[in-house]
């Protein structure tokens, strides 16, 4: 026998999937989080998965792991004291910023503060030129003087962050040799390694935001790693980066900032394989958990990509408000609503839901651990969406009048209205909410989710995925065999890889094909190499080419993906075309006869992917029949409750079909389907739904 186990952390649960190998069977368990120890939940959900599923560790072959911790000490300011050093006379990049006002008419403007203090930010009398010339040699006698300084603060960790490392890295090299060498302790990042694009200003926040957070990911791994040798694990173990592919541990303590969408990239790459499976090329991903909700694009059964992301956001998650980083990552968008977002009442006396989330600890007003706050999973269970006797199986019991005194204190009393409807205005502000995020985001990408299906899942998704769909004219909803915990199942699609970047700008004009190939040489190598001392041969690799390309004179660029088919390179003579079809794809328009210029030479390495077999299943099908009962469930079209049907979904067959409104309940998560809507189970026990069925007949 052999398992892969996928185990992710959430900001309020932790979801494990034990995948047999042989026989393609699953089993699943979910658990609440423990922020102060993450890696106990880690360790108690994996004991408690094998005792369920009758399975020795040592058969384990890998354990693949996705979490949220990069993000959440991001968010929480919960890194190590970091401090910089930088070029003479750079010494405020990071508080100038890019100068964008990310609201042209709000005067009270508030954007985050650096994770370095200005205090802690050192400047070095070095220039490097942008042709890699050295201007000023490094001065090692000012170094010294300047790490001294540094550690006698209480510094932790160093960002090294100087003009043009990108092009010519010797100096910060050698900052970084100094420090590590004659300063142990000092967790030392340089920005010519952590991704050496150019632009100062976003090259420099992801490399602080690497070295603020890498002591804290070091100290998790370790504690990670300690626990699984004393329960005598012994397979590979993996951690999921932000672009949907896995590292080694020793990967992700060099790169802990490319963890930060680790745990929503896998549900997002999970999408795309039942994407596949489906036959459905383009997919909204909605996943909603305890803390955040996330959309991403599926198109043509791919996760759409990107190199830019913010984070830890002050101001509604409004671009420009949060911390630029620049990694691979899975293109999605992130808001806070999630179960366990808190509901309040905002300037304009309406309902207001998120961005703040009670988490795990308390967790919602139902939770019974003394959390005093309204959450939509307190709404949920008030409309009864929820059984309070099972949720998570039994193994928790909710309190309903918990829930309801919190929205009757927070909401219901100030603005003069029942539970029930101020239960349904948290519910239904959420869905809004969700819906006009997800919207924004597929228009700014030139997408109609009318020609879309949806995947819904994680603890939360399945409840609200319905009413989201046919606000966004959403004709198929698909919840995935689980869904619960579909984002552990992500994690065992995931292969092995790695991206690395090269800044160079080349004008095509004169530029040869060997050229172009030398240029790529060195990304290549790079990125192989991480691989390779993952232990895949060269043979099982595949290389991903692309270029950032533009008119000569632009200040942006757009990527260019390279089709190298039958594995031969690219020639300089089809770039024109490449790059032409891809700007008017954006643009609607292209400009041929202007000169061009490549940015950018990005490499992704990436290995074989995990077998997962189509005909997956859960190691926990129900005998008897699938109908439970039925429960009183709050249905705006009547303002007021009505009898409900409850299935048990382990007990369906393929085939079955229910009509709306249903209630469909598994250990992990609870799917609703409304009046005028309709699921079939498909034949891989998916929940297939169409949604406003009955109106179109």
């Amino acid at each position: 026998m052999s398992y892969r186990l996928g185990v992710d952390i959430g900001g309020t649960f932790t979801d494990l999937a034990l995948l047999d190998e042989n026989s393609g069977g699953v089993t699943i368990h979910k658990l609440l989080t423990t922020p102060k120890e993450p890696a106990q939940a880690v360790l108690q959900g994996m004991i408690e998965l094998l005792a369920m599923a009758k399975a020795p560790v040592q058969e384990i072959t890998a354990l693949i792991h996705g979490t949220t911790l990069v993000t959440n000490a991001v968010i929480e300011r919960k890194g190590s004291l970091c401090a910089m050093i930088v070029t003479k006379g750079f010494r405020d990049v990071l508080s100038i910023g890019a100068e964008n006002r990310y609201d042209q008419f709000d005067m009270r403007l508030r954007y985050p503060e650096p994770l370095v203090s200005r205090p802690l930010i050192f400047e070095i009398d070095e220039r490097i030129g942008p042709d890699g010339k050295v201007r000023k040699a490094l001065d090692e006698a000012e170094l010294r003087a300047i790490l001294t300084k540094a550690r006698a603060a209480g510094a932790e960790a160093l960002a090294v962050c100087l003009l043009h490392s990108y092009v010519e890295p010797k100096h910060e090299q050698r900052i970084k040799e100094i420090a590590t060498k004659e300063f142990p302790g000092f967790y030392v990042s340089a920005s010519s390694d952590v991704l050496p694009f150019m632009r100062e200003f976003e090259r420099w926040t992801t490399t602080t935001m690497n070295a603020y957070v890498a002591r804290m990911m070091d100290l998790y791994i370790q504690k990670l790693e300690s626990g699984l040798q004393r329960e005598k694990f012994a397979g590979r173990f993996y951690i999921m980066t932000s672009n949907g592919g896995t590292v080694t541990p020793d990967t992700a303590r060099t790169y802990p900032v490319r963890l930060l969408e680790s745990g929503p990239a896998a549900g997002a790459l999970m999408s795309a394989h039942v994407s596949r499976l489906l036959g459905l090329p383009d997919l909204l991903s909605f996943d909603m958990g305890g803390t955040t909700a996330k959309g991403a694009l599926i198109v043509g059964h791919e996760p759409q990509k990107k190199y830019e992301l913010e984070v830890a956001h002050i101001h509604e998650h409004k671009t420009g408000s949060g911390f630029t980083v620049k990694i691979p990552v899975i293109d999605m968008v992130e808001i806070g609503m999630g179960g366990g977002s808190i509901a309040g009442i905002d300037e304009r006396g309406v309902i207001k839901v998120g961005p703040r989330s009670a988490g795990a600890e308390p967790g919602p007003a139902c939770y019974g651990q003394d959390g005093q706050l309204p959450t939509i999973t307190d709404a949920n269970l008030l409309l009864g969406f929820l059984d309070p006797d099972f949720f998570l199986g039994g193994r928790m019991k909710l309190d309903r009048a918990a829930a309801e005194q919190a929205i009757m204190g927070r909401l219901g009393k100030p603005l003069g209205i029942e539970a029930m409807h101020a239960a349904w205005g948290i519910h239904q502000t959420a869905n809004e909410g969700m819906a006009q995020a997800f919207r924004l985001h597929a228009a700014e990408r030139g997408h109609d989710y009318r020609s879309f299906a949806m995947t819904a899942f994680g603890g939360s998704g399945p409840l609200h995925a319905a009413r989201i769909a046919r606000i966004l004219r959403i004709p198929h909803v698909v919840f995935p065999v689980g869904a619960g915990v579909m984002s552990a199942f992500g994690l065992l699609v995931s292969p092995l890889s790695f991206e690395t970047v090269l800044s160079r700008t080349l004008a095509i004009d004169g530029l040869d094909d060997k050229t172009l190939d030398a240029a790529f040489a060195a990304p290549i190598a790079e990125a192989t190499a991480f691989l390779e001392r993952a232990g895949l041969s060269r043979k099982d690799i595949r290389i991903r080419r692309r270029l950032d390309m533009r008119y000569r004179g632009q200040g942006y660029e757009i990527e260019i993906l390279l089709p190298d088919p039958s594995g031969k390179s690219t020639r300089v003579s089809e770039l024109g075309d490449l790059f032409g079809k891809e700007y008017e794809r954006v643009f609607s328009t292209s400009f041929l006869r202007e000169p061009l210029e490549i940015v950018n030479f990005k490499v992704e390495a990436v290995g074989p992917a995990p077998k997962m077999q189509a005909g997956y299943r859960l190691l926990r099908q129900a005998e008897g029949a699938a109908l439970k009962g039925h429960r009183m469930v709050y249905q705006p079209e009547s303002q007021g409750l009505v009898s409900c049907p409850v299935y048990d979904r382990a007990a369906l067959k393929p085939a079955d079909m229910l009509e709306g409104p249903a209630l469909i309940e598994e250990k992990e998560s609870t799917s609703i389907i409304n009046a005028g809507d309709r699921i079939t189970v498909d034949a891989g026990m998916n929940l297939v739904a169409e949604i406003g069925v009955a109106e179109r007949r």
